[in-house]
């Protein structure tokens, strides 16, 4: 009788984890069947490169489309017109999916190898976040699926989340509480490679510096003006001596928003625009500090006065050994990037036009990025503080490509980008599946996260009661 129980119980064994396989394996059937209608919605999005907080075309395309795919959505949230939560399914594990759709000034590109500016675009998806939200937005409806015929317990949500270059939206989206029921949070991003292993980054402050002088005649009364580009240069050159004396892995840079209209006359009006960068917070702010004081002393040798509009920072990625693993495994599992013959052709024009071109097998590699510290910010670090977040890069782009890059703008609107984005869906849907169907690993992540945060809690890089900077890609004008 013995016999037969456990040959019984090993039979149920067998079936169910039968049935399981089926059912992790119809999500990859349904990316296949979705996918050339995402990828269109990609390029649509790709075409539009809307700026930050503006992206009003390419929310509404996402957030329609998971509507119609079974999603209750709840738009403008955080009081940031352009950002969403859409949900589907009821209770625990409620599991979260970040999809980004902002693009980058200055960057407008064909999807040529050569440098082909588009005719009448000044924003291109040098990032390519066309694909982060288009990518994770196949795989909620790829999970949606399974949700609906009773196959995947708990909840799917996913995140539009506009502005991440420089907005840092999901700052005031965690500070709003979006994010505090949730079990685990996904991510992704488009990369030159595939890697995963939740590498650390740089935690970010960005500001603008404004200065208000007084015009005149440059040559016949130049000691009636008060020149507010001097004081721009005057902040500069000390933000120039202060990186001798700063933290190592600091960066700090900067651009001129606006110095002027001519030669012959005075400024009476310039902007200069920061970010301040570490891998330590609060390093960020002690540095932020010390900026100030540079820009003070523009204004005080200048007779200018100072006026500072602050973004808001972010914080750095706080890893999650134990998420990552499962991405990883995932990512190792389904990556198969290969190029066609055309794409081949493409790929080595395009690396004629690289500094550091790599080898393009690597597309078909998967790195583990586990103890790295990488070198760009993201919103996405402010989640991390508050619930177990995992993310990876997938090959978007040609090896060797670096981000906010022409040449990124123009492989992220080409078949190349396609597989790229084909590929996180699938890493992103069997992710979520396997955490859904295991809450030991979930709870095993919470107390990882807790034990990282024991030494330090979170704090929202904000000013007390600071809204979002709607207009903060708006041309720079006197207030």
């Amino acid at each position: 009788m013995r016999f037969f129980f456990i040959a019984f119980t090993i039979l149920l064994s067998a079936i169910y984890s039968s049935s399981t396989f089926a059912q992790k394996a119809a999500l990859n059937d349904s990316i296949d069947t979705h996918a050339e209608a995402a990828w269109q919605d990609a390029l649509k999005i790709w075409e539009w490169a809307e700026p930050g907080y503006q992206e009003t075309k390419s929310a509404a395309l996402l957030a329609d489309r998971l509507e119609a795919g079974g999603f209750r959505v709840e738009r403008g949230v955080a009081d940031i017109p352009t950002a969403f939560v859409a949900t589907i399914g009821e209770g625990a594990p409620v599991l979260g999916i970040l999809g980004e759709y902002d693009a980058l000034p200055g960057l407008a590109q064909e999807a040529a190898p050569t440098r082909t500016p588009r005719s009448g675009a000044t924003y291109g998806h040098a990032c390519g976040h066309h694909l982060f939200g288009t990518g994770s937005m196949l795989a909620a409806l790829a999970l949606a699926e399974q949700v609906k015929a009773g196959n995947l317990p708990g909840t799917v949500r996913f995140y539009g989340t506009p502005a991440e270059e420089g907005g840092a939206a999901k700052v005031y989206m965690v500070r709003a509480g979006l994010f505090d029921d949730c079990s685990a949070v996904l991510h992704w991003h488009p990369g030159d490679r595939n890697s995963a292993g939740d590498p650390t980054n740089l935690a970010r402050i960005a500001a603008k510096f404004r200065y208000y002088g007084r015009s005149a005649h440059a040559a016949g009364a130049p000691e009636q003006g008060r020149s507010a580009l001097d004081a721009v240069e005057l902040m500069n050159f000390a933000a120039q001596l202060l990186r001798e004396h700063t933290p190592d892995f600091t960066r700090i840079h900067h651009i001129i928003t606006s110095g002027g209209s001519a030669p012959n006359v005075v400024p009476d009006f310039a902007e200069v625009y920061y970010y301040v960068r570490h891998p330590d917070a609060t390093i960020v702010k002690s540095l932020y500090r010390r900026l100030l004081l540079c820009a003070e002393a523009g204004a005080l040798a200048t007779e200018t006065r100072l006026e500072v509009e602050y973004l808001g920072g972010t914080h750095n990625i706080m890893p999650s050994d134990t998420l990552s693993s499962v991405t990883l495994k995932n990512l190792k599992e389904l990556a198969g990037i290969r190029y066609t013959e055309e794409e081949s052709a493409f790929a080595a024009e395009l690396q004629k036009t690289l500094l550091a071109p790599a080898d393009i097998d690597i597309i078909g590699e998967v790195f583990d990025q586990k103890g790295e510290v990488t070198k760009g910010s993201t919103d996405v670090g402010d989640i991390s503080w508050v619930t177990p977040t995992t993310g990876f890069r997938s090959a978007c782009w040609v090896p060797g490509t670096p981000a906010h890059s022409w040449q990124a703008v123009a492989a992220g609107g080409t078949s190349i980008g396609r597989q790229g984005m084909v590929l996180a869906a699938r890493v992103l849907a069997a992710t979520a599946w396997d955490l859904a169907h295991d809450p030991e690993t979930l709870s095993a992540a919470r107390e990882e996260l807790d034990l990282r945060l024991s030494e330090g809690q979170y704090s929202a890089m904000l000013q007390q009661d600071q809204k979002p900077p709607l207009d903060y890609r708006d041309p720079p004008k006197p207030r």
